[in-house]
């Protein structure tokens, strides 16, 4: 049996099987309480489904993601200072009977309140309602809404009272983007949850792509506690030893071991039920900055989802942070939540045709197709019952654990809860004295 050893012969105390958000999380904070971990990563970079490529100049996050600065697990590990995070506006851009109407919150930004009121995009009680949510979340501690019993969000915004047109139009792009689930059929604790973060906080990135996140969690490991391209086989759960995917049947052994990889993945290495998968697909588009769609750093959603069109929101995201572009241009990313069966080929026509019907035949004669991401993985379901409860145990066994966004809430911060969790457990296990 291969021995995994240090330089200096100290052996690993805790293989980590993943090096994605959730994988670093645990390896953090082992290695900075004293463990020795390692990861083993499959592909050919860390960071998991957070990973941010480069192309030209161009920075291209693997699926549209955001990060909510108050979430109370990145904050305690990450540090926002040298993310040098970039706001989005809150708010939105709906497109919606044929044009587009701004949807700005005027808690954040008084001097839009008079516009917000007098605009269409919903009846005058549909917006006294979303003052009266935002509040009502902000006081509800966080422990009180995973206590609430579980709905579909679609069932909770009509139980808070708004309109099927308030829904349509804003609740069903926006919500069924961060959920990846346009039925709304997701769990009204994710819905309390991300609201409650938002009306607290910003949406941003960081300044050089989302990829910064898990980048900055690898930085704080030694470089030999990492190792990339190594697809773990299987996972003996009695002696605490892996099987590689190599060919030549190599095994490593620890004390203990923990299971970072997503859902699916965790499933087959654990014998788990499959926590299912909400799948996405992100295409990018460059153009030089005066071309681009808007100037504003806002979110746009297709208020229009019942017209077939597959786009359910787009975002300039030099916008948000002009290090996502070259100098003078503009990168435009287009999310699609659903026509999964349909070729590459076919649905960047389709998308290209209703953005023309949008912006007209610039997108057609400046615009250009950088990339597109299917990400048949995106987040694990969370359907009403899968957060009850709403944290899983992360102990499988003897010294061996399991960690994810699956085990918690779909989230950045349910990944790193998660990590955190199972590296705790870890250290009371082998109560290992700290060097």
């Amino acid at each position: 049996m291969e021995a995994i050893i240090k330089s200096d012969g100290a052996a690993y105390d805790v293989i980590i099987i993943g090096g994605g958000l959730a994988g670093l999380s645990c390896a953090v904070n082992l290695f900075e309480r004293g463990y020795k971990p390692l990861i083993l990563e499959a592909s050919d970079g860390i960071g998991g489904r957070i990973r941010t490529d480069d192309l030209d100049g161009y920075k291209l996050d693997r699926g549209f993601q955001v990060f909510l600065t108050r979430y109370p697990e990145a904050a305690r590990i990450l540090d926002y200072k040298k993310l040098n995070l970039a706001n989005f506006k809150a708010g939105a851009i709906v497109r919606a009977k044929g044009r587009f109407i701004k949807v700005s919150d005027p808690f954040r930004e008084p001097q839009a309140f008079v516009s917000m009121l007098v605009s269409d995009i919903a009846p005058m009680h549909d917006k006294v309602k979303i003052a009266y949510l935002r509040q009502s979340l902000i006081n509800c501690p966080l422990q009180e809404i995973f206590r609430k019993s579980e709905k579909t969000i679609q069932q909770a915004l009509e139980d808070y009272g708004f309109s099927s047109l308030m829904i349509n139009r804003f609740f069903r792009p926006f919500f069924g983007g961060i959920t990846l689930d346009p039925s709304l059929g997701t769990s009204s604790r994710i819905f309390d949850f991300i609201y409650k973060m938002m009306a607290e906080g910003n949406v941003a990135v960081p300044a050089l792509g989302m990829g910064s996140l898990t980048a900055q969690l690898a930085s704080r490991l030694p470089p030999e506690c990492i190792r990339l391209s190594t697809k773990v086989e299987s996972v003996d759960k009695d002696k605490n030893f892996v099987t590689l995917a190599d060919g030549k049947g190599s095994q490593i052994e620890a004390r203990a071991i923990v299971v970072a990889a997503e859902g699916p993945e965790a499933a087959r290495l654990l014998g788990l039920p499959d926590p299912g998968s909400r799948q996405a697909i992100c295409m990018y588009f460059a153009c030089d900055k005066d071309k681009a769609p808007t100037d504003e750093p806002m979110l746009i959603l297709n208020g229009q989802l019942e017209d077939g069109g597959p786009i359910n929101n787009l975002a300039v995201m030099s916008n948000v942070s002009s290090h996502y572009a070259p100098k003078d241009k503009a990168l435009i990313s287009v999310t699609v939540l659903e026509h999964q069966g349909r070729s590459d080929t076919d649905l960047l026509q389709a998308v290209i045709e209703q953005l023309q019907d949008w912006y007209g035949k610039q997108v057609s004669t400046d615009w250009h197709h950088l990339r597109t991401y299917r990400i048949h993985h995106a987040q694990p379901d969370q359907s009403p019952g899968s957060l009850e409860p709403p944290s899983r145990p992360v102990g499988i066994a003897h010294q061996l654990y399991v960690c994810g966004d699956h085990r918690e809430t779909a989230s950045i911060n349910g990944a790193i809860a998660s990590g955190r969790k199972a590296a705790l457990a870890a250290i009371q296990d082998l109560k290992i004295p700290h060097s």
